[in-house]
């Protein structure tokens, strides 16, 4: 098995290059859609960003290594419980996340547009961390498989760790280009639902209506068992896509909805008319 012979098709190679593109540029473009359309302030992206890696990528990672370990098979062994635990971990970290650096880095400019706007940093650092740099990967191994350089990525391999990144890799070359193209569906989805849990965790503050940060846990981890649970079925990739965008558009939609109804800083302002001499004689 020598990788030099390994090449990947045209086609697949367009789609890892075009998803590479989306999931890294889509967050940049709609932060800056967003700020010239609301003057929304750009520090809330990045502190959403902040957010996202601080609670996602370390700290509920730190759990995993701690209970995954402890329990053994007991919960990675079984797809309800897994789906379960996953599901109220991602959202407990996360949209705590969200409660706590609203409430502490942004109390002097939470209004609906920053928190639009946080959640366009904390989906696009996800976006860019866990499928961006996964495909710009992709890109640079298909380029050297293109050039016949395919045994660079094994110099010095054993046959068992070669083995492995056979297995790793041959998608790349054997997949369709269709299988490719469900990670950018997949990040937009995913993009579009924490702006959503953005705004309600806003909404929650706002108003003082803390069970709002509790339904935001509780969509979160829906979401994410959801996930789990379709993917041990063997459902059809792009309706297994289907149904989890479904999911997020229709909290996007009913989100929309909410947020044009809600006045924001300019509307609820009061302007109040001084009192002149004029105004008394008149009366």
């Amino acid at each position: 098995m020598k990788f030099n012979n390994f090449r990947v098709p045209a086609d697949n190679f367009a789609a890892i290059v075009f998803v590479m593109c989306l999931t890294i540029f889509l967050p940049i473009v709609l932060m800056i859609i967003w700020r010239k359309k609301t003057k929304a302030k750009i520090s809330s992206f990045f502190i959403g960003s902040a957010t996202f890696i601080v609670f996602a990528l370390i700290l509920e990672q730190i759990l995993h290594t701690i209970v995954l370990k402890t329990t053994g098979d007991l919960i990675s062994g079984n797809t309800l419980f897994y789906a379960i635990y996953g599901g109220l971990a991602a959202g407990i970290f996360e949209e705590t996340g969200r409660l706590v650096s609203m409430k502490l880095f942004m109390k002097k400019c939470l209004n609906k547009q920053n928190g639009i706007m946080y959640g366009i940093g904390h989906g696009g650092a996800e976006s860019i961390i866990i499928t961006g740099f996964t495909f710009i990967s992709n890109v640079c191994i298909c380029i050297l498989l293109n050039m016949g350089q395919g045994e660079l990525l094994v110099a010095g391999a054993n046959q068992r760790t070669r083995d492995i990144l056979y297995k790793q890799l041959c998608p790349l070359w054997m997949s369709d280009a269709n299988y490719f193209l469900l990670g950018g569906v997949e990040r937009i989805t995913a993009i579009m639902f924490h702006i959503c849990a953005s705004y309600i965790v806003y909404r929650a503050i706002k108003n003082s209506k803390y069970h709002l940060y509790v339904l935001a846990i509780f969509l979160h981890a829906l979401l994410d068992m959801i996930t789990v649970m379709l993917a041990g079925t063997g459902m059809n990739l792009w309706l297994f896509e289907g149904v989890i965008f479904a999911y997020s558009a229709i909290i996007a939609v009913i989100t929309i909805i909410i947020y044009r109804k809600e006045k924001g800083d300019a509307d609820i302002s009061v302007v109040e008319t001084p009192i002149t001499d004029e105004n008394t004689d008149s009366e």
